[in-house]
């Protein structure tokens, strides 16, 4: 079977033998890789038989704007940038880490918020998109649209510390923000609908390793009402266009809301954080789980032995009813394994005889 029909199993909770996987490496490790099996960089994902969805995306059709008014009073070291949503990403130190610097971290009023040069809905354009989903349909391959973030993209605007005290002193500060956000992504979710995408990428990372970073309640009010938006926007559209979402931690307390508002893909399912095969039990008849092997955990610090064992576990526990794509929780690190990596690929790929 090709990938699209693979995709189509998996998301219709088909038993089937194969299925699909992938990984993401950090700089160092990714060099090693290719250093090793003396390919490019690009190259990386078809050389080992990953899950390579071909990503389709809207223009955005807004000049270039100078940010560096929001910084006169920063000290700008070197190797930083100003990105697209005027975030000013300062390096770490840390590998591949980089460090936000906000743009609104220091606005006294809505005002000063409202002045913000957002990026605007209506600018947003569909170029080809049509025609690049027909083309990874005909060469077998699933078409996918990143959409964004909706939490995530508002704190890193605003300053994480001062979107969580906004949320609580100045509420419509929020709002404003998340609605700005919220029109992006409607219309990106719209456009990849109309173009015909398998499935559209959404996602906030609004857990810690034990609970939400705020209340469920607060969750609710600010982002599960927006996202509801944008999903019922794709599906208006394309019923059967697939909803992926991504959080890191443990979410199990909002996994039915998520359910609930049009969320079929769920990544990435750490086993460090949830009791998966209970969320599994569960839940598994309405998601399919997209990840479920540890990056804090099996990845670095187990075996090449030890990471058969999990990907056949999950397998077997996790995929008995086709809703499973296998992957680690998060991009590895420079401190696992090359071993461990041929591991979880010569697994990922062995089928029952």
């Amino acid at each position: 079977m090709n990938q699209l029909e693979i995709f189509q199993k998996t998301i219709n909770h088909e038993r089937h033998d194969e299925f699909l996987f992938y990984a993401a490496f950090t700089p160092y490790l990714l060099e090693k890789l290719c250093k090793k099996y003396k390919i490019e960089q690009e190259e990386i994902i078809d050389f080992f038989g990953m899950f390579n969805p071909v990503f389709v995306q809207p223009e955005e059709g807004r000049k270039e704007i100078d940010f560096s008014e929001y910084y006169r009073d920063v000290e700008i070291p070197e190797g930083s940038f100003i990105n697209s949503l005027g975030v000013l990403e300062v390096p770490a130190g840390y590998y591949h880490f980089t460090g936000y610097i906000s743009p609104l971290r220091n606005v006294k009023s809505i005002s000063d918020i409202e002045n913000f040069p957002f990026p605007q809905a209506e600018k947003f354009s569909p170029a080809n998109m049509k025609e690049d989903v027909e083309k990874a349909h005909k060469e077998g391959k699933v078409s996918v649209c990143w959409v964004g973030h909706m939490y995530e993209t508002s704190w890193q605007i605003r300053g994480y510390q001062e979107f969580l005290m906004d949320m609580i002193e100045n509420p419509e500060w929020c709002e404003y923000i998340l609605d700005r956000i919220t029109e992006r992504n409607i219309k990106i979710a719209e456009l990849g609908a109309r173009a015909g995408v398998d499935y559209i990428k959404t996602g906030d990372d609004v857990a810690n390793q034990k609970s939400l970073m705020f209340s469920k309640e607060m969750w609710r009010k600010f982002i599960k009402s927006r996202w509801k938006k944008v999903y019922e926007k794709a599906r208006s559209i394309k019923p059967d266009i697939q909803i992926w979402y991504h959080s890191d931690g443990n979410i199990e307390e909002i996994i039915p809301e998520l359910i609930d508002i049009g969320v079929t893909i769920l990544n990435p399912v750490q086993p460090e954080c949830l009791d998966i095969y209970k969320i599994k039990r569960e839940y598994g008849k309405y998601i399919v789980f997209d990840g479920t092997i540890g990056t804090q955990s099996t990845m670095p610090f187990g075996k090449d032995e030890d990471v058969k064992s999990v990907v056949r576990e999950r397998k077997e526990k996790l995929g008995y009813d086709g809703a499973l794509i296998i992957s680690p929780t998060h991009i590895l690190e420079p401190e696992v394994p090359i071993e461990n990596i041929e591991a979880f690929i010569e697994e990922c790929k062995r089928t029952e005889k």
